[in-house]
Parts: C-alpha cells; structure tokens; sequence
C-alpha cells in the first residue's frame, strides 16, 4: 500500500510538471470555464427568465458543475497520448504499482479542478454572483461533493482515454457523452420552460 501511495504521488507530480510545458491544457480549466459564464450571462442572460432568481445566481451552480466535468478530457486526452506514445507499456515493465498510473493521473486532476473552481467563483463574483441562504459549512460541503464527482468524471474519462484509438478519438467520444447531459438539464433554462416529455412531466431537476 505505501509504494502504491508513493507511486501515486510520483505520477501524480509528473502529470502536473507537464503543465508549464503544455500549458495549452489548461485551456479546459481556466479560458473555457470564463467564455461559459461570459457567454450565457451577458449574451442569453437578459433572454431567459428565471423567476426569484438572478440568472447569474441561477446559472453559477451548473456551470461549475458542467466544467468540472469537462475538466476529464484532459484525462482522457493524456492517458490516450500516452497509450499511443508506448508510456504505458514502459510503466508496466518497472517495478512499479499499476494501479498508480491511473491513480495519479486521476489524482492529479483533483487539484486541476481546484485551479477551476478559483477561476469560475472569480468570475462568478465579477459578474455579480453570491450564495443565497447558504452558511459556510453548506458551501464547503457542496465543493467538496463537486470535486468528488470531479474524480468520478476522471475515472470514466480514464476509461474512455485508454481504449480509444487516438487523443482525437478520447475528445470526440468524452464530448459526445458529456455535451448532452449538460444542455438537456436545468443547468442553462429552467426546467419547466422545456417540453413536458423531454423534462419527463416537468419534473426534471439539475
């Protein structure tokens, strides 16, 4: 178990070291996120009514939980560059735990995802978001479940990465499988503008 948490934090550090190097993969953690809430607060905001609410109120929650989840492509795309590179077969010929190439890289993501969230209140705040009724402890414990689905995103992500034919592939199948559950939820409109069989009765939730 110890040389498993050891080899976790190795790789772990390794994908993160990549970052300045590669700095354009931080595009799904930090330009996107913003274009998001910039685009759907100042373009659609004023066209969609959101009844005891302020559209930036109303939206924040499900952007942030939509870039969290956009945040695993970079999962998939890495292990996916790294299949087709042979660097996963070199980790299998050290003496190391295999359970620690996914680990890390899922681990990793963790603390990517942190980086978004920073940027996301950021601009949230800017455009005039605040919590509504909400206590401290509630928004710690809310950021906390959104990062452990973050987690969970990046283990379907790693799936998809390593059984995918090339990193165009792993982007094409993830956004396939992501884009829809986001824009046929309530994170955008609320849900009972949508039609009775698509929000099934009009009881569709985020």
């Amino acid at each position: 178990m110890s040389s498993t948490v050891s080899d976790t934090l190795v790789l772990a550090r390794r994908n993160l070291k990549r970052i300045p190097r590669q700095p354009d993969l931080l595009i799904a953690y930090t330009v996107q996120p913003v274009m998001f809430v910039l685009l759907f607060v100042y373009v659609f905001g004023g066209a969609i009514s959101t009844p005891g609410f302020d559209y930036v109120d109303f939206l924040m929650p499900g952007i942030i939980v939509q870039s969290i989840a956009f945040g695993g492509f970079v999962t998939a795309l890495g292990l996916s560059e790294d299949v087709k590179k042979g660097l996963i077969d070199r980790f299998r010929s050290l003496p190391m735990s295999r359970a620690a190439v996914l680990a890390g890289r899922t681990f990793s993501d963790i603390l990517l995802n942190c980086l978004s969230l920073v940027v996301l209140f950021a601009v949230g705040f800017a455009a005039g978001f605040n919590f509504i009724d909400t206590t401290a402890g509630q928004v710690i414990l809310g950021l906390v479940l959104v990062l452990l689905m973050g987690y969970a995103f990046s283990w379907i992500f790693a799936l998809v990465g390593l059984f995918s034919s090339s990193p165009e592939t792993a982007n094409s199948i993830g956004f396939t499988l992501i884009f829809p559950l986001t824009f046929a939820s309530s994170v955008f409109v609320p849900a009972d503008t949508m039609p009775d069989g698509w929000n099934f009765g009009g009881t569709g939730t985020r």
